[in-house]
C-alpha cells in the first residue's frame, strides 16, 4: 500500500468516528424552570411538508401529530416545522427528547437533552448578632462572635461564595454557606457580599449587606487650648479619637454664681473646637469636655477639664551690680494656666526689651531671665517681668541699681569702721564679765560710806548645824556732826569638813562643860 492510500484510509476513519459521534452526542438545550423552551426537529426536510411528526421522551412516544390534526398535550405542543414547544417548564421536563418527521431527509435523526434550571432565587443573608440603625445598616460591637450565614435556592446545585472587601472568606457549592469571626475588630468593618451562582443557566444573583463594628476608647478625651492673636481670647479644643461612630462632645464652664454649668457647645464629632472671651471665665474656673459614645453606659462619661489660674511672676525686687559687670535678672511665672505670655519691660513707659548684643533673653521651663552685659549708669531703671494670660495680666517690678568703684571705697571704709566698733564693744563687754565681782563690791562699798559696818563671819559646816546666835549691833558712833547708824555685816566661809571636826575637837578640850 502506498503513502497516498494510508493518508486517504486514515483520513475516512477520522471523518467516520467524527459522524459517528455527533450522533452519539445530544443536542443540549437549557431552559429556565417556569418558562417556554422550543426543541428543534432534526432531520426534516427544508421546506418541505410535514406529513407526520412523532416526538420522543426517553425513547417512549411522547406526542405526534399529523398534518391535518394539530396535537397539544398539556403544556406540549408541535409547532408547524415539527418544533416542540414546552410552556411552563417544569422540572419532571428534564429528559432526551427524538424527533422522528415524515418525510425525512435520510439522515439519522438527533436526540435532544433538555436540562431544567432553576435559580438562583430567594437569596438570604443572616448575620448574629447585630443592631440596626435607623438607616437598616447593621452594627455589632468590637470583640464581639459574628457568625456569617447566606443561603439560596436553585437547580442544579449552586455555587456559593462570601466576600468581604472583594477578598474571598468562604466557598461551597451548597445551598447554605455559613463562616464566623471571633473576636471582630474594627479592621472588619465594610462590605460583606454572597454570590451564588448556578454552572447550568451561568446566571450569577449576588448580595450585599454593610457591618458597621462599633467600639469607644479606653482613654478620656483630650483637652487643649490654642492662643489666639488677641491676648483676651482662648481657643480651647477637645478631640476623642479611637472611637466609633464619632462621640457626642460637649464643651461646658462652672458658673460663678449658680451651681448649674453653662454649655458652651454641643457636637456629634472628633474633634470639638470652641473660642472663649476674658468675659466668661474667671479665677479658679474649669473648662470641662464631656464625651458620650453609643457603647458607653451611663454613668460611665469620659471627661478632661482644665483649672484657669492668673499669672504671678515671681523674682528680687531690688538689685544692685558695679558699673561694667554683667548681671542677669530673673523672673519666674509657672502658675498660670493657660501658661501666660511673658515678657521683660524697662522704664517708666514698659518698653518691650528686645533682644541684642547686650540685652540676652532665655527661658528655661517657667523661668525668663534677662543677662545685660558691660552695666553702665544708664541701665540703672525700673524693669517689669511682664506675664498676661486670658485672665489678665500681673508684673514684678525690679529696680537696678547700678554703682561706680568710689562708691564701693567708701562702703569698705563704713564697713571697716563697724567692724571696729563692734570689736571693742566685744572686748569691752568680757573685761566687764571677767571683774563682775570687783566691781559688784566697789559699788556696794561705796554705798556704805556713810554706814559703819561690822564684819561677821559665819562658817558653814558639813553637819547641817543652824546658826542661832544672836549677831550683836555696834553702838553709834558720832563724828561730832551727830550720831551715825552702824551696820553689820555677816560673811559666810565654808571650811572642810576635817577642819571643822579639828575646831570642834578643840572647842570640847577647852570647854569642860
Amino acid at each position: 500500500m502506498t503513502i497516498f492510500g494510508v493518508v486517504f484510509l486514515f483520513s475516512l476513519l477520522c471523518q467516520t468516528a467524527t459522524a459517528a459521534d455527533d450522533q452519539e452526542q445530544p443536542f443540549v438545550i437549557t431552559g429556565e424552570k417556569g418558562l417556554s423552551v422550543t426543541l428543534p426537529c432534526f432531520g426534516r426536510l427544508d421546506n418541505g411538508t410535514l406529513l407526520v411528526t412523532r416526538w420522543k421522551k426517553a425513547g417512549e412516544i411522547l406526542i405526534w401529530r399529523e398534518q391535518s390534526h394539530p396535537e397539544q398535550a398539556g403544556h406540549l405542543s408541535i409547532l408547524d416545522d415539527g418544533s416542540l414547544k414546552i410552556t411552563g417548564l417544569l422540572t419532571i421536563d428534564e429528559n432526551l427528547y427524538e424527533c422522528a418527521p415524515v418525510p425525512r431527509n435520510g439522515s439519522s435523526s438527533r436526540s435532544i437533552l433538555l436540562q431544567v434550571a432553576y435559580g438562583p432565587t430567594d437569596m438570604a443573608i443572616d448575620i448574629k448578632p447585630f443592631n440596626v440603625l435607623p438607616n437598616e445598616t447593621l452594627f455589632v460591637k468590637k470583640g464581639n462572635n459574628v457568625s456569617f450565614k447566606c443561603s439560596s435556592m436553585s437547580e442544579p446545585s449552586q455555587n456559593l461564595t462570601w466576600f468581604f472587601q472583594d477578598v474571598r472568606r468562604a466557598f461551597a457549592a451548597t445551598s447554605q454557606l455559613e463562616f464566623e469571626i471571633n473576636n471582630i475588630q474594627p479592621a472588619d468593618q465594610g462590605n460583606y457580599t454572597c454570590t451564588a451562582y448556578n454552572p447550568l443557566n451561568n446566571r450569577t444573583v449576588m448580595q450585599t449587606q454593610e457591618l458597621l463594628v462599633y467600639y469607644d476608647s479606653d482613654r478620656h478625651p483630650n483637652c487643649s487650648w490654642e492662643q489666639v492673636t488677641e491676648p483676651d481670647l482662648i481657643h480651647f479644643t477637645c478631640s476623642w479619637y479611637e472611637v466609633y461612630p464619632s462621640p457626642i462632645l460637649q464643651v461646658f464652664l462652672t458658673s460663678k454664681t449658680d451651681t448649674s454649668d453653662v454649655v458652651i457647645d454641643t457636637k456629634a464629632t472628633e474633634n470639638l473646637g470652641v473660642t472663649l472671651n476674658r468675659t466668661m471665665l474667671y479665677e479658679g474656673q474649669n473648662i470641662t469636655c464631656k464625651a458620650r459614645h453609643m457603647e458607653t453606659t451611663p454613668g460611665q462619661e469620659k471627661s478632661c477639664f482644665f483649672t484657669l489660674k492668673s499669672p504671678y511672676p515671681m523674682g528680687e525686687p531690688l538689685v544692685a551690680v558695679l558699673e561694667g559687670k554683667e548681671l542677669t535678672l530673673s523672673c519666674t511665672e509657672g502658675s498660670s494656666f493657660p501658661p501666660a505670655k511673658t515678657v521683660w519691660q524697662k522704664g517708666k513707659n514698659k518698653e518691650t526689651i528686645v533682644p541684642s548684643s547686650r540685652y540676652i533673653l532665655d527661658v528655661q521651663g517657667p523661668v525668663l531671665t534677662l543677662t545685660i552685659k558691660n552695666v553702665t549708669k544708664g541701665d540703672e531703671d525700673y524693669y517689669f517681668c511682664w506675664s498676661e494670660n486670658v485672665l489678665g495680666a500681673k508684673m514684678l517690678e525690679v529696680y537696678l541699681t547700678v554703682k561706680s568703684s568710689a562708691d564701693i571705697s567708701g562702703v569698705m571704709v563704713g564697713v571697716f569702721i563697724s567692724v571696729l566698733i563692734v570689736i571693742a564693744g566685744v572686748t569691752v563687754g568680757i573685761l566687764a564679765y571677767s571683774r563682775r565681782d570687783r566691781i559688784c563690791l566697789s559699788l556696794r562699798f561705796s554705798a556704805l560710806e556713810e554706814d559703819r559696818t561690822d564684819v561677821v563671819s559665819l562658817v558653814e559646816s558639813d553637819d547641817g548645824d543652824v546658826f542661832n546666835d544672836t549677831v550683836p549691833s555696834l553702838p553709834p558712833i558720832s563724828n561730832g556732826l551727830g550720831p551715825i547708824h552702824a551696820t553689820t555685816l555677816v560673811e559666810i566661809h565654808r571650811i572642810q569638813s576635817s577642819d571643822h571636826e579639828d575646831n570642834l575637837n578643840d572647842a570640847d578640850q577647852t570647854d569642860p562643860d
